[in-house]
């Protein structure tokens, strides 16, 4: 199965998140869980551990970390991304989720509607920058990616 069945986040030494970060970290996690698609290719003609996957998120020494294993806890794969190309559209997306809290909170409906759309399409670049960058590593749908890429901005968060 190319799925993650389990995830973990490695937030110890990171800021406690705001409650619209908290929620939209486990909303993140319950929705991957939930439907996901995870798979990792052949590499260097090594056997890869059949999933479904747990897998464990991290930033260390400036780079996000994805150890994977299989559910029997076999070492799957670990993979280093240099968070470089990351950085400035979670900074976008940290300034437009700012906005649509605010907006909901102040603005009518038709204004909170055009900052969401705006937070979307900044989303949407954050997950297609995340699968160029697992290319050859992980094989994610699209909607893997947005999620993952929620949980990326979550590390950044506090990174």
């Amino acid at each position: 199965m190319s799925r993650i069945s389990h995830i973990e986040l490695d937030d110890r030494n990171l800021l406690p998140p705001t409650p619209e970060i908290e929620q939209e970290r486990k909303v993140a996690i319950f929705d991957l869980i939930e439907d996901n698609s995870f798979a990792l290719p052949a590499r260097d003609e090594r056997a890869v551990p059949e999933g479904p996957y747990h897998l464990a998120l991290a930033i260390r020494e400036k780079r996000l970390v994805f150890d994977v294993s299989a559910e029997s806890g076999e070492k799957a794969a670990e993979f280093h991304l240099s968070l470089s190309p990351f950085r400035q559209v979670v900074k976008d997306y940290y300034q437009i989720c700012e906005s649509y809290f605010t907006a909901v909170k102040t603005l009518p409906p038709s204004q909170i509607e055009t900052i969401d759309m705006a937070r979307r399409g900044i989303h949407n670049e954050g997950s297609r920058v995340l699968q160029e960058r697992l290319e050859g590593k992980a094989e994610i749908d699209t909607d893997t990616a947005r999620r993952l890429f929620t949980l990326i901005c979550v590390l950044h968060f506090g990174g």
